[in-house]
C-alpha cells in the first residue's frame, strides 16, 4: 500500500512539473491551451478555468497539454486548417523556434526540478555511512584489484596520498578521485611501521573501484527470522570475537571463515554481550540462491545524518545532477551498443517498489528518488523518438533545414513508428517487472 501511494504521489508531481513547463511556455508565447491533463483516458475530476479545462484522468502513466491547433504536445502537427494557421493564438501559427521551446520546456522543468529536489534533500539531511568520518583502516581487499596488486593488506591504515595527509575515508575518496587514471603513492601504517606503496587509480573511478573496503566491526546489526542465528539465540549488538577457536577481528574475517566451512559443520561462536563472554553453538544452513552456507545475520552499519546550508546544498545538487546525467548518457549509449542489457530496465512496478522503499526510509531519501526519476524523465523525453518531445523538436529542426513542412502522411507514419517503439518498450519493462516479482 505504501508503494502504491508513494508511486502515485511521485508520478503525479513529476507529470505536473513536466506538463507545467509546456503550459507556461505556451502561455508565454500566446498559445491558447484547451486542456491541461494529468493522466490519460476518462477524466475522474475536472474543472474549467478562464479558457482551459484542468483534469485528472484515470490512467496515471503520463499527461498532456492540448493546445489550440494541435492535438497533443506528444503528436506531430496534424490537420493544419487555414483558420488555425492564421489565428495568432494557434500553436501552428507560431514560429518553429517557439514551438521547439514549448516542446523543450517539459523536459527542462523536470531537469530543473531534479536540481531543486536534490538541494532540498541535502538541506533536510541525508544519510552518510558512519565510516566516512573514520580513519582509513582497510577491512577488506578485493582479489585482483589495484589495491591487491599494490600490496595493500587488511588492517593497513592509509595516512597519506602523494604526501598529503588524509584523516578519514571522505578525504581519501576525494583525493583518489582527483587522481583517476594516474599512479599515486600511498603512505600506509602497518603494525606501527610506515611504508609507501604505488597504486594505479582506475580511470573510471565511478565504475571500477580501487578494491578496498572500510573496516566493519564484527557486531551483529540484524538477525533474520527463522534462521539458525535466531534459533541459537543470537541478538543484535552481539560482537563475534571467535569462531571455532579462531579469533575474528572484523566482519570480513567472519564472512571469509563462512566461505570455507564444510557440509554439516557445526560452529561454536564466542560472543561478547553486555561486557560478558558467552558461547553459542549453531549449524549453518545452505542457501541455494547464493549457493553458500549462511547463519542469518547482517553487520551493524552506522550512518550519520548530514545537513548542508542552502548554498552548499545547491552546489552538491548541481554536482549530483551532472554526475547522474553522465551516468544516464552512458546507460543510453550502452543500451544502443548492447553493452547494457535491456533486462536492467524497470517499469511501473519497479518504480513503485523503489519509491515505496525510499518513502519508508525518509522524506530526504524520497526526494532524492523523485529527483533521480525526474532527471531520467527529462532526458528520456528529449530522445528523438516520434511522439516524444525530442521527436517533435527533431521534426521541427528538419522542417527548419528544408524550409517547408513535412508531408502529413510522413508525420502520420512517424507517429505510428513512435507509438510502436514506446508500446514495445512498455510491454518489455512490464514483463521485466513481472519476472522480478516471480523470481
Amino acid at each position: 500500500m505504501v508503494s502504491i501511494i508513494a508511486f502515485l504521489i511521485m508520478l503525479g508531481v513529476l507529470i505536473t512539473i513536466h506538463e507545467l513547463g509546456h503550459f507556461l511556455f505556451a502561455k508565454m508565447f500566446g498559445v491558447k491551451v484547451e486542456v491541461f491533463s494529468i493522466g490519460f483516458g476518462k477524466p475522474i475530476f475536472k474543472w474549467k478555468g478562464k479558457e482551459t479545462v484542468y483534469q485528472i484522468a484515470l490512467i496515471p502513466l503520463g499527461g498532456y497539454v492540448k493546445m489550440y491547433g494541435e492535438d497533443s504536445m506528444t503528436e506531430p502537427i496534424q490537420g493544419e486548417t487555414e483558420k488555425n494557421i492564421t489565428d495568432p493564438r494557434s500553436f501552428v501559427s507560431k514560429p518553429r523556434w517557439q514551438k521547439m521551446l514549448i516542446a523543450f520546456a517539459g523536459p527542462l522543468f523536470n531537469i530543473v526540478f531534479a536540481v531543486f529536489a536534490f538541494a532540498v534533500a541535502y538541506m533536510i539531511g541525508i544519510q552518510e555511512p558512519g565510516y566516512m568520518k573514520q580513519p582509513v583502516v582497510v577491512g577488506y581487499v578485493e582479489k585482483d584489484s589495484p589495491a591487491e596488486k599494490a600490496g595493500i593488506k587488511p588492517f593497513d591504515k592509509i595516512v597519506a596520498v602523494d604526501g598529503e595527509p588524509v584523516k578519514n575515508w571522505k578525504e581519501f575518496t576525494l583525493k583518489t578521485g582527483l587522481k583517476a587514471g594516474k599512479e599515486v603513492t600511498l603512505t600506509v601504517d602497518r603494525n606501527g611501521k610506515k611504508i609507501k606503496v604505488k597504486l594505479i587509480v582506475p580511470e573510471n573511478i565511478n565504475k571500477e573501484s580501487i578494491g578496498i573496503a572500510p573496516l566493519i566491526p564484527s557486531i551483529i546489526g540484524k538477525v533474520l527470522p527463522n534462521t539458525p542465528a535466531e534459533k541459537a539465540g543470537l541478538k543484535p549488538g552481539d560482537e563475534i570475537i571467535a569462531v571455532n577457536g579462531k579469533p575474528i577481528r572484523s566482519w570480513y574475517e567472519f564472512v571469509d571463515f563462512m566461505s570455507h566451512i564444510n557440509k554439516d559443520e557445526q560452529l561454536t561462536l564466542l560472543i561478547k554481550r553486555n561486557e560478558k563472554i558467552i558461547s553459542i553453538k549453531l549449524k549453518p544452513e545452505y542457501n541455494s540462491q547464493i549457493k553458500k552456507y549462511v547463519v542469518g545475520i547482517s553487520p551493524k552499519l552506522d550512518t550519520n545524518i548530514v545537513k548542508y546550508s542552502p548554498v552548499e546544498a545547491f552546489e552538491k545538487a548541481i554536482d549530483k545532477s551532472w554526475e547522474l546525467t553522465v551516468a544516464i548518457g552512458k546507460v543510453i549509449k550502452g543500451l544502443i551498443t548492447g553493452e547494457v542489457s535491456i533486462k536492467t530496465l524497470g517499469g511501473p512496478v519497479a518504480i513503485a517498489q523503489f519509491s515505496g522503499q525510499a518513502l519508508e526510509t525518509g522524506i530526504a531519501t524520497y526526494l532524492f528518488a523523485m529527483a533521480f526519476i525526474s532527471l531520467q524523465l527529462g532526458y528520456l523525453n528529449l530522445l528523438p523518438i516520434p511522439v516524444l518531445d525530442g521527436g517533435l523538436i527533431a521534426l521541427l529542426l528538419i522542417e527548419s533545414i528544408i524550409r517547408r513542412p513535412l508531408p502529413e502522411k510522413a508525420k502520420e507514419y512517424l507517429a505510428y513508428v513512435g507509438f510502436a517503439i514506446l508500446g514495445t518498450l512498455m510491454i518489455f519493462v512490464i514483463f521485466n517487472d513481472i519476472l522480478r516479482i516471480l523470481q
